[in-house]
């Protein structure tokens, strides 16, 4: 397991409070996310940004694999999303990649899941591609909710009880 120590956690989440809510990287510098996903069994390793744009074909593959799974409908992922995952795998400093439990969500999903009973918003962001959950082998839950919320990024959803963090680039709040 690694290990962090608090006192360079909290100076991580200090620096995040002070950073411009999008990447202030090198546009040259590419960057790279790592995803398994906990329902399909797939994993992928992906720089979805090269020379200063969004890589399309990356976009692709990356949109492939956050597919609803339920129904294997494709949608857009919104590249905020990415970049907000890439900056919270920095404020962590995870060795491990992003266990995916729900990304895209089809509008019949988010529908089905809502008559379930299972807290789904009707007008999700999952349905449009702003939103994952997630959670991090390396990172407890409550550290992988304090980075998110120190980032101000968007939105912030804490499920302990089904053991992951949800994530999205709407408007900043937090359950």
């Amino acid at each position: 397991m690694h290990v962090v120590s608090r006192r360079r956690f909290l100076a991580s989440l200090a620096a995040a409070l002070t950073a411009p809510p999008l990447l202030a990287a090198e546009p040259t510098v590419p960057r790279t996310l790592r995803f398994a996903h906990t329902h399909t069994g797939e994993r992928l390793v992906i720089d979805y940004f090269r020379d200063g744009i969004y890589d399309p074909q990356a976009m692709t593959t990356v949109n492939h694999f956050l597919r609803d799974f339920r129904t294997n409908q494709v949608h857009d992922i919104d590249g905020r999303l990415l970049d907000l995952l890439h900056r919270l795998a920095g404020l962590t400093d995870t060795g491990r990649p992003f266990e995916v439990i729900s990304a895209f969500r089809s509008p019949q999903t988010n529908a089905r899941l809502r008559r379930q009973g299972e807290g789904v918003a009707a007008g999700s962001l999952h349905m449009v591609g702003q939103a994952i959950d997630i959670r991090l082998a390396d990172v407890p839950l409550t550290r992988l909710r304090a980075a998110a919320l120190a980032m101000h990024g968007g939105g912030v959803g804490f499920y302990p009880a089904s053991n992951f963090v949800h994530v999205d680039v709407g408007r900043v709040r937090f359950w």
